[in-house]
């Protein structure tokens, strides 16, 4: 996907930024989409600073977006469904600091789905504005965590090679668990 994204990028230079922004709004709003392919496309693209920052920038425009529209269209439909699930009914219930440091807490976990985030804040009594500056600090140590790992992989360093052996690892032991919790179920 890096590849087609870096391809259409080179066809449009002129819109390049703009359409990385506009990709990282459609990947926030879809959700569970990762965004990982765009930060090294914008890496490989506009380098390891412009990139990380435009990826920043698209990511908080995006979480934005996702935000007012889940809230005008699935708040009265959702909240009662989720108010019942002990886990989010926290971030359903936070305002003010709570609801800030849940939200940074919670964007700063690597591997927390961002747009369940954003739903849960969305459809639940979070103010717009805390979300967003809660949102847009807690992705900055994450983005950079990606933005580091992914250059590292692009260049192949040893770095890049211990991130990925790491992956490599973890998703080896992922797949033994699943299989032995299917086993275990049957």
């Amino acid at each position: 996907m890096e590849e087609q994204v870096v391809f259409l990028f080179s066809m449009y230079e002129e819109w390049a930024v703009i359409i990385s922004l506009f990709l990282n709004i459609v990947i926030s709003v879809l959700g569970l989409v990762p965004s990982v392919f765009l930060t090294a496309a914008n890496i490989a693209v506009f380098g390891l600073v412009e990139g990380t920052i435009i990826s920043l920038i698209g990511e908080a425009m995006g979480a934005v977006v996702s935000f007012v529209l889940y809230r005008k269209g699935f708040r009265r439909y959702s909240s009662s469904k989720f108010s019942n699930n002990h886990k989010v009914k926290r971030l359903l219930n936070a305002k003010g600091k709570e609801a800030f440091l849940l939200i940074l807490s919670l964007r700063i976990l690597p591997f927390m789905p961002s747009g369940i985030v954003t739903f849960i804040a969305a459809i639940g009594k979070t103010s717009f504005l805390i979300f967003v500056t809660a949102s847009t600090i807690g992705k900055l140590p994450a983005l950079l965590l990606e933005a580091y790992s992914v250059n590292h992989l692009m260049q192949w360093t040893w770095q890049g090679k211990v991130i990925f052996s790491a992956i490599g690892v973890l998703l080896l032991f992922w797949l033994w668990k699943a299989m032995r919790n299917d086993v275990r179920s049957k």
